[in-house]
Protein backbone atom coordinates (compact mmCIF):
# COMPACT_ATOMS: atom_id res chain seq x y z
CA UNK A 1 0.00 0.00 0.00
CA UNK A 2 1.29 3.37 -1.25
CA UNK A 3 0.49 5.42 2.34
CA UNK A 4 0.47 2.52 4.91
CA UNK A 5 3.88 1.91 6.53
CA UNK A 6 4.34 -0.85 9.27
CA UNK A 7 4.85 1.15 12.74
CA UNK A 8 8.90 0.56 13.06
CA UNK A 9 9.16 -1.30 16.54
CA UNK A 10 11.95 -0.92 19.21
CA UNK A 11 14.40 -3.92 20.37
CA UNK A 12 13.03 -7.66 20.57
CA UNK A 13 10.34 -7.81 22.63
CA UNK A 14 11.40 -11.48 24.03
CA UNK A 15 8.32 -13.86 24.72
CA UNK A 16 8.42 -13.26 28.30
CA UNK A 17 8.20 -9.99 28.50
CA UNK A 18 5.63 -8.39 26.54
CA UNK A 19 3.90 -7.73 29.18
CA UNK A 20 6.29 -5.22 30.21
CA UNK A 21 5.09 -3.02 26.39
CA UNK A 22 2.69 0.42 27.18
CA UNK A 23 1.97 0.79 23.44
CA UNK A 24 0.02 -2.17 21.78
CA UNK A 25 0.60 -1.36 18.08
CA UNK A 26 4.34 -1.71 18.33
CA UNK A 27 4.40 -4.62 20.30
CA UNK A 28 1.84 -5.67 17.31
CA UNK A 29 4.40 -4.86 14.76
CA UNK A 30 6.76 -6.40 16.75
CA UNK A 31 5.28 -10.00 17.12
CA UNK A 32 3.99 -9.47 13.65
CA UNK A 33 7.78 -9.65 12.15
CA UNK A 34 7.91 -12.70 14.39
CA UNK A 35 5.04 -14.30 13.25
CA UNK A 36 6.46 -13.57 9.53
CA UNK A 37 9.45 -15.46 9.76
CA UNK A 38 7.88 -18.28 12.12
CA UNK A 39 4.29 -19.44 11.15
CA UNK A 40 4.34 -21.85 7.40
CA UNK A 41 1.27 -20.18 5.67
CA UNK A 42 -0.42 -16.96 5.93
CA UNK A 43 0.84 -15.32 9.19
CA UNK A 44 -1.33 -12.47 7.78
CA UNK A 45 -4.58 -14.42 8.34
CA UNK A 46 -7.16 -12.64 10.79
CA UNK A 47 -10.80 -13.53 11.38
CA UNK A 48 -12.95 -11.08 10.36
CA UNK A 49 -16.27 -10.81 12.82
CA UNK A 50 -18.99 -8.72 11.81
CA UNK A 51 -22.89 -8.24 12.60
CA UNK A 52 -25.86 -8.49 10.41
CA UNK A 53 -29.02 -6.38 10.44
CA UNK A 54 -30.23 -8.88 13.38
CA UNK A 55 -27.41 -8.82 15.07
CA UNK A 56 -26.37 -11.94 14.60
CA UNK A 57 -22.55 -12.52 14.08
CA UNK A 58 -20.52 -13.53 11.07
CA UNK A 59 -16.82 -14.26 11.04
CA UNK A 60 -14.83 -15.30 7.97
CA UNK A 61 -10.93 -15.16 7.51
CA UNK A 62 -9.62 -12.66 5.66
CA UNK A 63 -5.86 -10.88 5.05
CA UNK A 64 -4.13 -7.93 6.48
CA UNK A 65 -2.62 -5.76 3.76
CA UNK A 66 -1.32 -3.35 5.89
CA UNK A 67 -1.07 -1.29 9.41
CA UNK A 68 -0.02 1.78 11.03
CA UNK A 69 -1.28 4.06 13.72
CA UNK A 70 -4.23 4.60 11.76
CA UNK A 71 -5.52 0.69 11.91
CA UNK A 72 -5.80 -2.42 10.43
CA UNK A 73 -6.29 -2.59 6.67
CA UNK A 74 -8.39 -5.39 4.32
CA UNK A 75 -9.89 -5.04 0.89
CA UNK A 76 -13.24 -6.42 -0.32
CA UNK A 77 -16.44 -6.32 -1.92
CA UNK A 78 -18.63 -3.97 -0.72
CA UNK A 79 -21.58 -5.21 -2.42
CA UNK A 80 -20.62 -8.69 -0.31
CA UNK A 81 -22.52 -9.96 2.97
CA UNK A 82 -19.08 -8.21 4.81
CA UNK A 83 -19.58 -5.25 2.88
CA UNK A 84 -23.38 -4.61 3.25
CA UNK A 85 -22.72 -5.61 7.22
CA UNK A 86 -19.63 -3.29 7.54
CA UNK A 87 -22.03 -0.04 5.64
CA UNK A 88 -25.27 -0.70 8.13
CA UNK A 89 -22.99 -0.95 11.26
CA UNK A 90 -19.20 0.22 10.53
CA UNK A 91 -17.48 -1.92 13.59
CA UNK A 92 -16.04 -4.80 13.12
CA UNK A 93 -13.33 -7.50 15.71
CA UNK A 94 -9.91 -8.93 14.64
CA UNK A 95 -7.95 -11.89 15.80
CA UNK A 96 -4.96 -12.93 14.70
CA UNK A 97 -4.18 -16.60 15.99
CA UNK A 98 -0.39 -17.61 15.38
CA UNK A 99 0.34 -21.18 16.83
CA UNK A 100 3.31 -21.96 15.85
CA UNK A 101 4.39 -18.88 18.33
CA UNK A 102 1.74 -19.96 20.60
CA UNK A 103 0.04 -16.23 20.34
CA UNK A 104 -3.17 -14.37 20.09
CA UNK A 105 -4.26 -10.77 19.27
CA UNK A 106 -7.77 -9.69 19.65
CA UNK A 107 -8.61 -6.26 18.57
CA UNK A 108 -11.97 -4.09 18.01
CA UNK A 109 -13.10 -0.66 16.97
CA UNK A 110 -14.90 1.37 14.37
CA UNK A 111 -14.47 0.95 10.29
CA UNK A 112 -13.66 3.13 7.58
CA UNK A 113 -12.98 2.97 4.06
CA UNK A 114 -9.53 3.97 2.72
CA UNK A 115 -8.66 6.44 0.22
CA UNK A 116 -9.74 5.71 -3.04
CA UNK A 117 -5.67 6.57 -4.12
CA UNK A 118 -4.75 3.98 -1.32
CA UNK A 119 -7.16 1.20 -2.91
CA UNK A 120 -5.63 2.13 -6.34
CA UNK A 121 -2.75 1.76 -5.26
CA UNK A 122 -3.01 -1.54 -3.42
CA UNK A 123 -5.23 -2.90 -6.27
CA UNK A 124 -2.58 -2.39 -9.02
CA UNK A 125 0.36 -4.20 -6.81
CA UNK A 126 -2.19 -7.37 -7.48
CA UNK A 127 -1.28 -9.89 -9.64
CA UNK A 128 -3.23 -9.22 -13.28
CA UNK A 129 -5.28 -12.56 -12.51
CA UNK A 130 -6.44 -11.76 -9.27
CA UNK A 131 -7.48 -8.28 -10.88
CA UNK A 132 -9.66 -9.68 -12.97
CA UNK A 133 -11.02 -12.25 -10.61
CA UNK A 134 -12.47 -9.79 -8.66
CA UNK A 135 -13.98 -7.85 -11.65
CA UNK A 136 -15.65 -11.27 -12.38
CA UNK A 137 -16.68 -12.03 -8.68
CA UNK A 138 -20.07 -11.23 -7.38
CA UNK A 139 -18.85 -11.98 -4.02
CA UNK A 140 -21.29 -13.41 -1.91
CA UNK A 141 -23.93 -13.94 -4.13
CA UNK A 142 -25.64 -17.46 -5.52
CA UNK A 143 -23.19 -19.08 -8.26
CA UNK A 144 -25.59 -21.31 -10.72
CA UNK A 145 -22.12 -23.12 -11.07
CA UNK A 146 -18.01 -23.17 -11.67
CA UNK A 147 -18.62 -23.02 -15.53
CA UNK A 148 -20.52 -19.62 -15.10
CA UNK A 149 -17.90 -18.44 -12.99
CA UNK A 150 -15.10 -19.78 -15.60
CA UNK A 151 -17.15 -17.60 -17.76
CA UNK A 152 -17.49 -14.69 -16.27
CA UNK A 153 -12.83 -14.46 -15.73
CA UNK A 154 -12.77 -15.43 -19.52
CA UNK A 155 -15.10 -12.56 -20.44
CA UNK A 156 -13.59 -9.91 -17.81
CA UNK A 157 -9.92 -11.12 -19.25
CA UNK A 158 -10.80 -10.23 -22.62
CA UNK A 159 -12.56 -7.19 -21.88
CA UNK A 160 -9.09 -6.14 -20.55
CA UNK A 161 -6.74 -8.10 -22.50
CA UNK A 162 -4.95 -4.63 -23.27
CA UNK A 163 -3.68 -2.30 -20.81
CA UNK A 164 -3.46 -1.83 -17.13
CA UNK A 165 -6.98 -3.35 -14.99
CA UNK A 166 -8.53 -0.90 -13.11
CA UNK A 167 -9.92 -1.47 -10.13
CA UNK A 168 -13.28 -2.35 -10.05
CA UNK A 169 -15.65 0.32 -8.21
CA UNK A 170 -17.05 -1.96 -5.91
CA UNK A 171 -13.53 -3.29 -4.93
CA UNK A 172 -12.67 -1.43 -1.73
CA UNK A 173 -10.27 -1.55 1.30
CA UNK A 174 -11.56 -0.57 4.96
CA UNK A 175 -8.96 0.82 7.51
CA UNK A 176 -9.69 -1.02 11.58
CA UNK A 177 -9.39 2.07 14.40
CA UNK A 178 -8.95 0.00 17.57
CA UNK A 179 -9.89 1.43 20.57
CA UNK A 180 -9.13 -2.47 22.48
CA UNK A 181 -6.35 -4.76 21.82
CA UNK A 182 -5.69 -8.17 23.87
CA UNK A 183 -2.28 -9.78 23.64
CA UNK A 184 -2.45 -13.74 24.45
CA UNK A 185 0.85 -15.89 25.17
CA UNK A 186 0.12 -19.30 25.91
CA UNK A 187 1.86 -20.75 29.13
CA UNK A 188 2.18 -24.05 30.88
CA UNK A 189 -1.02 -25.53 32.75
CA UNK A 190 -3.14 -23.35 31.05
CA UNK A 191 -1.47 -20.34 33.13
CA UNK A 192 -1.64 -18.00 29.97
CA UNK A 193 -0.63 -14.25 29.87
CA UNK A 194 -3.43 -11.66 29.31
CA UNK A 195 -2.52 -7.76 28.91
CA UNK A 196 -5.44 -5.64 27.56
CA UNK A 197 -5.15 -2.07 25.89
CA UNK A 198 -8.04 0.57 25.85
CA UNK A 199 -8.67 3.60 24.93
CA UNK A 200 -11.51 5.76 24.80
CA UNK A 201 -10.88 7.47 21.24
CA UNK A 202 -8.78 7.37 18.41
CA UNK A 203 -5.39 9.37 19.14
CA UNK A 204 -6.39 9.04 22.62
CA UNK A 205 -4.04 7.36 25.41
CA UNK A 206 -3.71 4.01 25.90
CA UNK A 207 -4.58 2.04 29.39
CA UNK A 208 -2.91 -1.57 30.22
CA UNK A 209 -4.66 -3.94 32.51
CA UNK A 210 -3.39 -7.70 32.88
CA UNK A 211 -6.81 -9.89 32.77
CA UNK A 212 -6.93 -14.01 34.28
CA UNK A 213 -6.32 -16.32 31.65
Amino acid sequence: MSDTVPIEHPARLRSGDFTEADEPLRLFAAWFEEAKRAEPSDPEAMALATVDAAGMPNVRMVLLKGFDERGFVFYSNEESQKGRELAANPKASLAFHWKSLRRQVRLRGAVAAVSAAEADAYFASRPRSSQIGAWASRQSSPLESRYAFEKAIALKAAQFAVGPVPRPPFWVGYRIAPTVMEFWHERLFRLHDRIEFRRAAVGEAWTKTRLYP
